[in-house]
């Protein structure tokens, strides 16, 4: 009776168990019932921000994939500093150059107001991200939706955890699949250096070094804006041939030695992206596939779901 009575156990706990497992999976459907209009609302918001600033679009996407890399897509990124939390925000590779936060409050204020306490601020930022690529001429996909929001965020970690402008290709490599990311999806991320700009300090030592890595004319252009000293926050658009456009341009610079950050070019240096580059360079169809591919790669990393987390009322805090 005892042994049976363990089976029993044993088969119910099991049974508990993978039901727990599939709702913890992300899911497209997770807000079709309990807030219809969630995905409809979001996107006027994204639209709305996008007609205003087109350069929105690239701050979307990276604040998305700032957020996914440290501690995984829950909108840590988005919490303000407080006494007991030190927020991302702060943290190198985010101060002064993340941005896009007014913008997410604004989606979460709109969908508050028809379904409150239902959609997370993680969700939105993945589903803003997918509606500022396609907004901007680039690729469409289907998010997978259930995150729950982070009641922690980690400066430290957003200080270790980020790829770096000067960073070697070894290292991009390594952070990436860190993350269960491929090294065709880092590249293909990449791409998203299609659009967006970065400031002066980032690339000044590129275009003053004369190296054989960079074109002479390219490096001579970015100069004006940029000048040995001072005037470090000086933007300069990562694609100065469609700056807006989110497309395969990008790897075409590469080939001409144009990528403006070191960790750019050095996608196109003689290793083992190469082929990859030269692949997308000449095939907008890859890239497109291929980045969608990755950005919903990119959102599964680590999600809390289930009854882990919460849902934030507000982005930049804590209910």
């Amino acid at each position: 009776m005892t042994s049976s009575n363990n089976s029993f156990v044993a088969i119910f706990s099991l049974l508990l168990l993978s039901t727990m497992q599939c709702h913890a999976q992300l899911s497209s459907t997770f807000y079709d019932r309990t807030c219809p209009n969630a995905l409809t609302t979001i996107r006027t918001s994204i639209r709305q921000a996008i007609s205003r600033e087109r350069r929105m679009a690239a701050s979307l996407i990276r604040l998305h994939f700032h957020d996914c890399f440290v501690q995984g897509c829950d909108a840590s990124l988005l919490l303000d500093e407080t006494p007991t939390i030190v927020s991302e925000k702060t943290a190198l590779p985010n101060l002064g150059s993340v941005r896009g936060f007014g913008i997410i409050e604004d989606a979460k204020r709109e969908v508050e107001k028809t379904c409150p306490g239902i959609v997370s601020c993680a969700d939105i930022l993945a589903v803003a991200a997918r509606d500022a690529s396609t907004l901007v001429g680039g690729p469409s996909w289907t998010v997978k939706l259930g995150r729950r929001d982070s009641t922690t965020a980690s400066h430290t970690l957003a200080e270790t955890d980020l790829p770096g402008p000067f960073d070697p290709l070894s290292r991009l490599i390594s952070g990436f699949a860190n993350k269960g990311l491929s090294t065709r999806d880092m590249v293909a991320l990449s791409g998203s250096h299609s659009i967006g700009q970065a400031q002066c300090f980032l690339f000044r030592d590129r275009i003053y070094s004369n190296g054989t890595d960079i074109d002479a004319g390219f490096a001579s252009t970015r100069r004006r804006q940029c000048p040995q000293e001072d005037q470090n926050g000086n933007l300069a658009p990562l694609d100065l041939v469609t700056p807006n456009q989110l497309d395969n341009n990008y790897f075409k610079n590469l080939r001409q030695r144009k990528g403006l950050l070191q960790s750019d070019q050095v996608l196109l240096s003689g290793g083992s992206t190469d082929d990859i580059v030269l692949e997308y360079s000449n095939s907008p169809r890859a890239f497109a596939s291929d980045f969608a591919a990755a950005m919903i790669k990119m959102g599964d990393i680590s999600p809390l779901t289930g009854q882990n987390g919460i849902i934030r009322t507000v982005c930049g805090a804590i209910n």
